[in-house]
């Protein structure tokens, strides 16, 4: 018995060290979260201070580098919304079909082929999706329309959706596997085929983790920044018009971090605002996500 005291401790001391690091690192993560949001909110305040609000929300020219500086960022949203929605038109429909397949059709050994080179998919550089944009995607898109420019967000948008599908489908599939098999043999038992099953109750079933794969390729498509940098022509323009070249918030974040600005001046600040704008739009889409998952969340 004496014996095992000093065993028994030393395993408590082993698991409260353990313990300890573990709480540490998830503080880490959630200290990061409110630094990042602190330095947005104090860099915006001081943007704020010589840019009015409602400029700032109303105004349809964003030219804070020219002389005639302009801070509307409504002209900035409707490139990242056009393209998001480009991408998502793409993303959604193929990445919910993948998974279906997967899931509910593939066969086991098919199935641990298939989802690694999703995976591989995911793991390309956005920088690569961008130049195949460029100069694969929209050389064939102006063979359809002739009159299409060189930089534009319909590539840029298609090239986004390709590179969001990894994460849709595979979230997507994990969580119709979730479903259990009871109500898949249910189905079967009253005469549905396999894709009548598919449809009508392992999607309904799963919808609250579909949820989640969808917020999760829109938090995706609205914060991706070298595809639109380099497809999408980084030119500030007020349209929903797909065809058209416009910025996005996260394109001109890159476009004027790689300048030379002083770090006090208007232009340089600006970056603040529209990173506090692209964080609260994302936060938005994580708010309807989480309604979503709490509002169709099964219990089995």
């Amino acid at each position: 018995m004496k014996s095992s005291h000093p065993r028994a401790r030393k395993r408590r001391i082993k698991e409260g060290l353990i313990e300890t690091g573990l709480l540490a690192a998830a503080c880490s993560s959630v200290a990061i979260t409110f630094a990042i949001l602190y330095i947005l909110v104090k860099e915006s305040l001081n943007f704020f201070a010589e840019v009015p609000l409602f400029d700032f929300l109303t105004d349809t020219q964003w030219t804070p580098l020219f002389d005639d500086a302009h801070f509307g960022i409504i002209t900035l949203i409707s490139g990242t919304v056009t393209t998001t929605l480009v991408a998502l038109s793409v993303a959604v429909p193929l990445g919910l079909t993948i998974a279906i397949y997967i899931s509910e059709f593939a066969s086991p050994r098919l199935r641990e082929t298939i989802k690694p080179i999703l995976e591989i998919l995911g793991a390309v550089p956005t920088v690569v999706f961008g130049y195949f944009a460029l100069i694969v995607v929209t050389p064939l898109l102006q063979k359809i329309y002739p009159d299409l420019p060189g930089f534009n967000m319909l590539s840029a948008g298609l090239v986004m959706g390709i590179m969001i599908v990894p994460y849709i489908s595979s979230v997507s599939e994990d969580a119709m596997r979730a479903v259990p098999m009871h109500l898949r043999e249910g189905a079967f038992a009253m005469g549905a085929t396999r894709l009548r099953t598919a449809l009508t109750v392992v999607v309904p079933a799963a919808f609250s983790g579909l949820a989640a794969a969808l917020t999760l390729g829109c938090s995706r498509a609205v914060g991706e920044t070298m595809v639109v940098a380099v497809a999408a022509g980084m030119q500030p323009n007020l349209t929903m018009n797909p065809l058209q070249p416009a910025a996005t918030i996260s394109s001109f974040i890159v476009q004027v971090s790689l300048g030379d600005l002083p770090h006090d001046s208007i232009g340089y600040k600006t970056i603040f605002a529209a990173g506090l704008t692209l964080l609260l739009i994302t936060l938005v889409f994580n708010v309807i996500g989480f309604w979503l998952r709490q509002k169709f969340r099964e219990e089995y």
